[in-house]
């Protein structure tokens, strides 16, 4: 192909941004990951502790509601994120069409239920107000786990897809609202029971193992992600990424840190 002003003019253009993908994880140009407050944010520093042995240099960006960070990564403004498990993942492809993919797994946070008035979901009053998360895969996710509670019932086969509209039985008159997952231990003053992430629970105060009336068990299919842009899942930074975050000493930071509220998932 002869070499024209216009090729010319397309490589000139196409040359900085070759370099700057190269130089990502520099000083000059850190890799930027997007985390919610809490275990994710003070795993995360553990893991830029470990990436910079390798001369990986991170960038962490925090965030206290669970829409910002998938926005700001197919915006360009990071360049990976780690708070979600797929099913949320999935809906955000799905729902707002964003080129985003996962390339790891990192930990489980098994979603508890929490009351400031009952110790066991049994004593839950008829006509009572329940909590759960407004987003889709965090509310179906926190449904079912209401109904194995013995709260409600669901239709046959229901899963993180299920919403309000699935309870088939409700002999109990409960009352389900949804509110943003970041607010939910705040409303513990105000409704008899809430369906919390373990993230946002910690972030609160509370401890799973300690304070949630029922929880769900290690076998949750819930195991959070390492997610980026499509075009970047095989770049080495990702690779490096991975290698900094899946080793036995993030393993054991979390299970120390966390006293098996939080499960490693690699």
């Amino acid at each position: 192909m002869p070499v024209t002003r216009r090729s010319l003019a397309a490589l000139a253009a196409l040359a900085p941004a070759a370099a700057l993908a190269q130089d990502i994880g520099t000083a000059a140009r850190p890799l930027r990951i997007g985390v919610t407050a809490g275990p994710h944010a003070q795993t995360m520093e553990k893991v830029r502790e470990i990436a910079a042995r390798d001369g990986l240099v991170l960038r962490i960006v925090e965030f206290t509601d669970y829409i910002q960070p998938n926005a700001a990564l197919a915006a360009g403004d990071l360049d990976a994120n780690s708070y979600q498990h797929q099913p949320f993942l999935d809906a955000a492809v799905r729902d707002r069409r964003l080129p985003l993919v996962s390339v790891g797994k990192t930990m489980i946070f098994p979603m508890g239920l929490y009351s400031r008035r009952h110790k066991a979901p049994g004593e839950v009053p008829a006509g009572a107000r329940v909590a759960v998360p407004n987003d889709p895969s965090n509310g179906g996710r926190a449904l079912v786990l209401l109904a194995r509670a013995g709260l409600f019932g669901l239709k046959e086969g229901a899963d993180h897809t299920a919403s309000v509209a699935d309870i088939t039985a409700n002999p109990r008159r409960i009352r389900v609202v949804e509110l943003e997952a970041a607010q939910l231990p705040r409303a513990l003053e105000e409704v008899e029971l809430a369906a919390i992430n373990t993230n946002y629970a910690i972030n609160a105060g509370l401890n799973p193992v300690r304070d949630a009336i029922a929880i769900e068990g290690a076998d949750s299919p819930y195991a959070n992600l390492i997610v980026v842009r499509q075009p970047d899942r095989d770049a080495p930074w990702v690779r490096r990424l991975l290698a900094a975050y899946q080793n036995d000493e993030v393993k054991n930071f979390v299970q120390a840190t966390f006293q098996g509220s939080v499960v490693p998932a690699f």
